[in-house]
């Protein structure tokens, strides 16, 4: 199996040693280290991480940044380089706060279960989007905290089963925290916080833009399976990723989701397909994708996503109102006439330490914290506007969050089919809008 690519020589939100200096990890303060519930009254807490990517290992630096008193304890992947290479990278920049002897790296699609066997305290899932709904549920009744990174299901019957495992953490005292990220970030909060206080006035229009270019791709090799091949490719298959709107574009959805007090909308439309990226190696995902959401109370969400090379990029959260405009990431609230009333002028803080700040201190002051109706809902949100690319159709939140449509292979093995499988040609079957049915 091909070595990941060394850490140290990642550039992007995933390069953890942008945060994960022990300088850091030092600098984190306000976090109360009384003995609380957890390892039998230990100062220290134990992490096990799921999914050792280059997210995963990320989100395990910023969990040492978060708290001093963190160790990482236990690795779990499917595949074996993964677990190596993470931890070879997060020995580089933690070294004795990171405790993972060979008995606790754990690998095969069973990893989980060993890893929440090995005496952890809290788990972060960094897995592929498919496997966190079983995971979730799993780690929870285990008695684990979590860190559950975005988006939190593919499928409506994984989303109904995150609320249900984030009902069970309530009734046990558990902290979820979602890797929504912008949640956490102060600049954000702040801004939001007077758009909910009403700066901008009543919310009239929403717009969600995010254009991208090309990601990765892993050349396919002779030895794999077909299984293997969608595993060490997951981005590119809906069953694994959501599709890349989903994945990716969750993130502006949660803001907009967020406007609108947490409450889904009444029901959605768009237009999607695959233009640019066609190329079997992309499995079966769009390459863009726009969504109407409508709310009852008039306001629309157009929502914009592309990953296509060589065109114009934006991400950005405009928020229009009766009183003025919001953009969400500059921090800045304008009048009616332009002029700016308002902006952010603090520091806007590491979100990625700063959610797991938040969930180590709930944990050390016995007061737990859980993310799961937003971060269902959000991720909810997003496989709403898959379905009506897909589809044609215009669908209701009802409708779509009891859709029955499972994504799902029948077994987890490598030899075993996955819910996709390339025709004679190694092409893969795309969502035709007006014939996909919805389930």
């Amino acid at each position: 199996m091909p070595q990941s690519a060394p850490l140290s020589m990642s550039s992007s939100r995933r390069d953890f040693l942008k945060t994960s200096t022990l300088a850091a990890a030092g600098a984190v303060c306000g976090l109360s280290l009384s003995r609380s519930v957890h390892a039998a009254g230990s100062d220290v807490l134990k992490v096990g991480l799921i999914g050792c990517g280059g997210r995963g290992t990320g989100a395990a630096a910023n969990a040492l940044n978060a708290d001093p008193r963190a160790k990482i304890t236990a690795l779990a992947d499917v595949f074996p380089e993964k677990v190596e290479n993470s931890l070879k990278g997060l020995k580089q920049g933690y070294n004795e706060r990171v405790d993972v002897p060979p008995e606790r790296c754990f690998t095969g699609f069973d990893a989980y279960q060993k890893l929440l066997q090995s005496g952890v305290d809290v788990v972060i899932l960094a897995e592929p989007p498919h496997f966190r709904p079983r995971h979730l549920k799993a780690a929870i009744e285990a008695g684990k905290h979590v860190f559950v990174e975005k988006p939190v299901a593919v499928d409506a019957p994984g989303v109904r089963s995150v609320l249900d495992t984030c009902k069970l953490a309530e009734q046990k005292g558990l902290s979820v925290v979602s890797g929504l990220c912008w949640r956490y970030h102060n600049g954000v909060r702040e801004t939001m916080k007077r758009v909910l206080d009403g700066a901008i006035g009543d919310l009239l229009a929403i717009q969600e833009t995010y254009l991208t270019g090309f990601l990765w791709e892993r050349p396919r090799k002779p030895e794999w399976t077909e299984m293997e091949f969608q595993m060490r490719n997951w981005y590119y298959f809906t069953w694994l990723s959501g599709d890349f709107n989903v994945e990716q574009h969750v993130h502006s959805l949660d803001k907009a989701l967020w406007a609108m007090r947490d409450q889904p909308p009444a029901r959605a439309w768009g237009l999607g397909g695959r233009q640019v990226r066609t190329d079997k190696k992309f499995g079966d995902i769009y390459d863009h994708h726009a969504v109407v959401y409508e709310y009852a109370n008039g306001v629309r969400v157009s929502a914009f996503c592309r990953q296509q090379g060589g065109c114009y990029s934006d991400v950005s959260d405009i928020f229009i109102g009766t009183k003025g405009r919001c953009n969400v990431l500059k921090h800045q609230i304008e009048d009616l006439a332009g002029n700016t009333v308002w902006k952010f002028q603090g520091e806007g803080g590491n979100m990625y330490d700063l959610e797991h700040q938040a969930l180590f201190a709930a944990i050390r002051a016995g007061k737990p914290i859980n993310n799961g109706q937003y971060m269902a809902y959000s991720t909810m949100l997003a496989i709403l506007g898959r379905m009506v690319d897909y589809t044609g159709k215009v669908l209701t939140w009802d409708e779509a969050i009891q859709s029955k449509q499972v994504l799902a292979p029948s077994d987890y093995r490598f030899d075993a089919t996955p819910p996709v499988v390339p025709g004679p040609d190694g092409s893969y079957p795309i969502a035709m809008p007006g014939q996909t049915k919805f389930v």
